[in-house]
């Protein structure tokens, strides 16, 4: 076997290709933004515009699943969401707190319902 064909040398190698690619832009990004005011009608503008296409894209996998989904109920997917949002407003707007509340319900439901 190659060393390229080997897995941790293929890992390695997407890794280094993603750093490349990817970091320039961050580091691009935080000096652009040092001087961003985070109160101004424009940023809030495009919060507002992000979280409205958060929302959008989480009724449309409820609603209209894909893939793994497509098994899952209706109601269990109307559960975790809301089981979801409202750990998100009940821990104090953890975002990762209602990711993982919502992901544990739909878990639960798909094991109990089925």
């Amino acid at each position: 076997m190659s060393e390229l064909q080997s897995g941790w040398s293929t890992a390695l190698i997407l890794l280094a290709i993603s750093l490349l690619v990817h970091e320039p832009w961050r580091w691009i990004g935080l000096f652009l933004g040092r001087n961003l005011n985070i109160e101004s009608s424009v940023f809030q503008w495009v919060r507002s515009v992000a979280t409205a296409l958060v929302a959008g894209l989480v009724m449309r996998l409820v609603l209209f699943p894909a893939g793994a989904l497509q098994g899952v109920s209706l109601g269990v997917r109307s559960f975790a969401m809301v089981a979801g949002v409202a750990a998100f407003f009940y821990i104090g707007r953890r975002l990762s707190v209602g990711v993982g509340a919502g992901a544990l319900a739909l878990a639960a439901g798909t094991l109990i319902i089925g």
